[in-house]
């Protein structure tokens, strides 16, 4: 968990730039794209926590082992769920508000069951292990964005 720890502090050191765009990266703004980042890992950790582990099934899945040997999230590729896109109005101080909250219920993570689970839309049932695996590559790839953004 330290390493998606460690991308978090990343975004929150970006959200001075929260306005900044560059077409040529992204259409959406770095406030854009942290609320997101920060949305998704409050989302999934809400799942797994409210998930039966009993109901937990390990199935083997082409995309997640593709993603896996690739490394990365190609841009471009998925669209987010609704759940997790962000409001028009993105602030400074809503996107720190968001990252309070996801800082408050990563407190919890280390005492979830192991076999507590996310169904991704793609890789399917992600235990524990594997949803920390996706939330970084998820935050990295996201946080990617962001340093292209900014570089311009």
């Amino acid at each position: 968990m330290q390493n998606l720890q460690n991308l978090i502090s990343q975004l929150e050191s970006k959200i001075p730039f929260h306005q900044k765009t560059n077409s040529s990266v992204s259409n959406a703004t770095v406030g854009w794209q942290i609320e997101h980042s920060l949305k998704t890992i409050y989302q999934i950790v809400l799942v797994v926590k409210n998930s039966n582990p009993q109901e937990y099934r390990w199935k083997f899945n082409k995309s997640k082992l593709f993603i896996s040997v690739l490394g990365f999230i190609p841009r471009g590729k998925a669209k987010a769920p609704k759940v997790v896109l962000p409001d028009e109005n993105i602030s400074e101080e809503s996107l720190l508000l968001s990252l309070q909250k996801v800082k408050s219920v990563l407190q919890e993570w280390d005492s979830f069951d192991k076999n507590a689970y996310f169904p991704h839309p793609f890789f399917g049932n992600l235990n524990k292990k594997s949803t920390e695996w996706f939330l970084k590559l998820h935050t990295n790839h996201h946080l990617k964005i962001v340093n292209d953004i900014c570089k311009a």
